[in-house]
Formats: C-alpha cells, structure tokens, sequence
C-alpha cells in the first residue's frame, strides 16, 4: 500500500539544510535558488544524461538496481548520519519507511520541485530488528540468529517532490529470508569482510548468497530497492518509466 503525506520522520537536533559538513564527501551541485545556506557547493556523485530524478543513496547496489528501470537519474548521498535506535512503539515498517524519509527529506530541502528518491532496508528477526553491523562480533551475532529463525528484510521507500506544492509517497516492500546454518561458511563470510555496511550482515548480491538458502518475495528487495515497488511509485509520481523489457523483473 501507497501512502500519502504520511510518515514518521526521525528527527535529530533542529532542523537542517544543506549546509557543509567537515569530513563528509560533497556530492551535488545547489542552485542559488534552492540553496540559501550552503558556503560552499555540493558536486553530482553519478548523473546521467537527461536526468529526470535524485537517488538519496551512497548504495553502487541501489544505483545499479534503478537503472534497471531505465529512468535517468542523479545521485546525491544525504549527509546526516542515519538514526540507529527506533523509537518504543514504531513498527518495523514504519521505522524503515521514516529512515527511507529521512534520506529524501535532506536532499529535498535543497532541490525544491525535484522528485526524490530515497530507500533504507532493515532485517527483522523475531522482534529484533537489523541494521548494519557495527563490527564482526555484532554481523557473527546477526547471521547466527537468521541462521535459527526466518528473517524478514524490509526496504521502506519514499518518493517526495518539495516547493510550493510538496507531495509525498511512503510505502515498503517484505521478502522472507531462510539462511542455511553452516557455521564453516558463516565464519568464511565473516572473514570475507563482506558483511561491512550491509542490513543484517549479508548482501545476497555477493558472496552472501551462499548463506541463503530460500526466500519468498522479490529479491530485488532483499538486494536493497524493490523495483516493483518503485516503479509503480515512480508511475504515481508522474516520472516517465519506459516499459520493462519482457522477462525483467
């Protein structure tokens, strides 16, 4: 389900706009219009020709993944550290489409009347709840309890255009997930260093797909941008999508 103008959005400290950031990279160009607090200019991560979007993301994997669909797009990764501790009583769907929010609404603040694309994926467990891991021990633990039990990954994903008419579409996507428990392999993964910076210590994409042994719902999902999903957002949003070729998922 689509829906519009809804969402929690997580807020960290007052609110900010496009301003520098030490330390961080600088990756999209302010118009003078658009930007009112900016000392110094963002450049483009990725544009392509014609570009008709903004990916919020640092995601290769995302990026890879929107072009699938064949819609010309600029990425732009969001600055501000993403919140790590979901607040009592938010649903894990909810907290992945806020963390999906919180990524368009910084980009969206600084291009007004641009359509902002933004995603985040979560992995449930019972009632706990994944991110990246903060180090090896933490991936050992993640991948061990998917190992035991069923993990649901759940990517939240929000569409927002801002300006004089600001419009916004939250919606998630949920792909069920059963790991093999094979403790050689796991450590072997582990070692790999390829859990770094990956929901729920794995990237099915990569060598992490050895770990899976079935799953049910989208994979593109699991991988970090249902494209199903986006695409009917997208639709909604008015953005030109060429049809898929046949087979495509």
């Amino acid at each position: 389900m689509l829906h519009a103008n809804r969402g929690l959005a997580p807020r960290v400290g007052a609110s900010r706009r496009c301003g520098p950031s030490a330390g961080r990279r600088v990756l999209f160009v302010c118009g003078a219009a658009a930007c009112r607090t900016s000392a110094e200019p963002r450049r483009i991560r990725f544009m392509m020709a014609g570009e008709t979007i903004i990916l919020a993301s640092a995601s290769p994997r995302r990026r890879e993944l929107l072009a699938e669909l064949g819609v010309p797009f600029a990425v732009v990764e969001p600055r501000l550290a993403e919140p790590v501790h979901r607040p009592e009583g938010v649903s894990p769907t909810a907290w992945a489409e806020a963390l999906a929010h919180y990524k368009t609404r910084e980009i969206s603040e600084s291009a007004p009347h641009r359509v902002v694309l933004g995603a985040d994926t979560i992995v449930v467990v019972g009632s706990q709840v994944f991110g990246k891991p903060a180090d090896e021990a933490d991936a050992r633990r993640m991948l061990e309890m998917q190992a035991r039990h069923p993990s649901d990954v759940i990517t939240g994903v929000c569409v927002e255009r801002g300006g004089a008419a600001p419009r916004r579409l939250l919606a998630h996507a949920m792909t069920r997930v059963w790991m093999n428990d094979d403790r050689a392999l796991r450590e072997e993964y582990l070692a790999s260093g390829d859990w770094r910076g990956k929901a729920g210590a794995y990237g099915i994409q990569d060598v992490g797909d050895r770990l899976v042994r079935r799953l049910e719902g989208d994979f593109s999902n699991v991988v970090g941008l249902p494209l199903r999903l986006v695409r009917r957002m997208l639709l909604e949003f008015g953005v030109h999508i060429p049809p898929p070729p046949s087979g495509s998922r």
